[in-house]
């Protein structure tokens, strides 16, 4: 456990989490100027837009958003790569963004995504299911097209429709 008295005149302290934060905001010999970064984006602005996609086919979630998650993700990425740091090859930033991009979108996915636990499965069978809906497969082919029985499907629908409702707490008024 920490004392919180004072330290004796002479003390070198290490360097708390503070300064060591405000020394990770400094700019690093190395890392990419912003216009060099901002360069880097629009460059593979379209990788990360695929990317998207792939995480829009397989969940209900709307493009857009996971499209903008996708750019932010290549931002953060494009901020703190250093072109003097690894392999010269034209694809080496591609996989340096790649885990910034999936994560910036899977944080999206894990805090806009279903409130209760649901299988993987289930979540991208629930997905897969509307896409045929709206693409105007009828109701009834659509367990068929996704190699389920109709019971199972049913049980999918019933667990992915479930959505967290917020009840006012009685006396409690919101902020004016």
């Amino acid at each position: 456990m920490r004392s919180h008295l004072p330290r004796p005149s002479g003390h070198r302290a290490s360097a708390g989490p503070g300064v060591r934060a405000l020394r990770s905001k400094q700019p690093r010999a190395g890392r990419c100027p912003l216009a060099a970064a901002d360069a880097l984006v629009l460059e593979h602005l379209e990788f990360a837009y695929r990317v998207a996609g792939h995480y829009a086919a397989r969940t209900p979630i709307p493009r857009d958003d996971l499209q903008q998650e996708a750019a932010i993700g290549l931002l953060k990425a494009a901020r703190r790569y250093d072109p003097g740091h690894g392999s010269p090859r034209p694809g080496h930033f591609r996989a340096y963004a790649r885990p910034f991009i999936n994560g910036e979108i899977r944080h999206y996915l894990r805090d806009k995504g279903f409130p209760i636990s649901i299988p993987g499965r289930w979540r991208e069978l629930h997905a897969r299911g509307r896409k045929l809906l709206q693409s105007g497969c009828p109701a009834e082919q659509v367990p068929l097209r996704l190699g389920i029985s109709l019971e199972r499907w049913s049980e999918i629908v019933r667990a992915c429709a479930v959505r967290v409702v917020a009840l006012p707490v009685e006396g409690w008024e919101p902020e004016r």
